[in-house]
């Protein structure tokens, strides 16, 4: 039997303990990672607390893993011992149906989230299905990676998706965890990018990450004279904004593609869409060749998250600085310190 040591939370919002479990022998398909670093996502708070409603105790929390392979079931495939891995928010789906098959992993119904229930990354080791076990490209920065495979695909996918063109102009709601790291994927496709944010000392950070203009989210003035310029609007917030406002921003045929974990119900106005064919979306993160394309891309251009380092052994304390929203921009944990 293999046991994993981790920072595991035992019930609804109670501080995380040094926690050893025994999660029996290697899965036939299954990898072992020995993780390296960790980053905290919003969601892990959203877990901790239950705030969905499936989070099922006890649990070790962390889906932005970056580690080494250390060991692989019978099955696995395409991987060795030693390899530069990351795991995200999906720890397994279930490779037959139909979304499996045809490439959309990300949206089996029968997949297997990395926390919750499944043990995560706030740990010595990890496990996930092999294809769910991504390798790293060469050039990427090892300690700032792990926020890239859960916010940096949650952001990327949309660019993907819906093939958006270099010559785009992508507006972006929310200048944090996921904001940040969107501008910089949307300068380096190329795109003219409008940042959006409710704190005016985020202007300058804005256009340090790659926007070339800033908007104040709040100011209904200066979002009508923005109307109908973006080819994408991408929402990255988690709270009630001026729908109204934002859908007019949008240029025709332009798209409000939304990643923030909004909870309360966003109001359609049927006549916004309408009259100038917009449309209104959303995704969840992405596949395993989605992942590896981003990681790819995330390389050659240099993408890297802006991160805070804590030692691992401070995981409550990076919680508690996440919860109380003084994060730049995102928290990895280094698990050796």
């Amino acid at each position: 039997m293999s046991s994993i040591k981790g920072w595991a939370v035992s019930a609804a919002g109670r501080p995380l303990a040094l926690t050893t479990f025994d999660v029996g022998p290697l899965g036939a398909e299954e990898v072992e990672v020995a993780v390296d670093y960790c980053g905290i996502c919003h969601s892990d708070l959203s877990m901790i607390h239950n705030e969905w409603g499936n989070a099922r105790y006890p649990f070790i929390p962390g889906h932005e893993a970056i580690g080494r392979v250390t060991a692989l079931g019978a099955q696995a495939k395409g991987l060795s011992i030693g390899q530069r891995v990351g795991i995200g928010w999906t720890a397994e789906s279930c490779m037959h149906c139909r979304q499996c098959l045809s490439g959309d992993q990300n949206l089996c119904a029968s997949s297997v989230a990395t926390i919750g229930g499944h043990h995560g990354g706030f740990a010595d080791k990890m496990r996930a299905h092999w294809a769910w076990t991504i390798p790293l490209p060469d050039g990427i920065d090892l300690a700032s990676a792990g926020p890239l495979l859960c916010g940096g695909i949650t952001v990327f996918k949309p660019f993907l998706a819906y093939d958006i063109k270099p010559t785009a102009r992508v507006g972006v709601v929310g200048i944090g965890g996921l904001g940040h790291m969107a501008i910089k994927f949307a300068a380096a496709w190329g795109c003219e990018v409008t940042a959006f944010t409710s704190t005016a000392a985020k202007a300058d950070e804005a256009r340090g990450f790659g926007a070339h203009h800033v908007v104040a989210s709040r100011d209904s003035a200066a979002i009508k004279a923005i109307a109908g310029t973006l080819d994408l609007l991408l929402v990255t917030v988690n709270v009630p904004m001026d729908w109204n406002a934002l859908l007019a921003t949008l240029a025709p045929k332009g798209r409000m593609h939304v990643v923030g974990a909004v909870l309360e119900p966003i109001p359609v106005p049927a006549f916004s869409l309408i009259v100038g064919q917009r449309d209104i979306s959303g995704s969840p993160t992405g596949s395993p060749v989605d992942i590896a394309t981003m990681l790819a891309f995330a390389a050659r251009h240099d993408i890297r998250p802006q991160v805070e380092m804590f030692p691992m052994a401070k995981v409550n304390e990076a919680l508690a600085h996440l919860e109380a929203g003084k994060a730049r921009y995102r928290i990895v944990l280094d698990a050796a310190r």
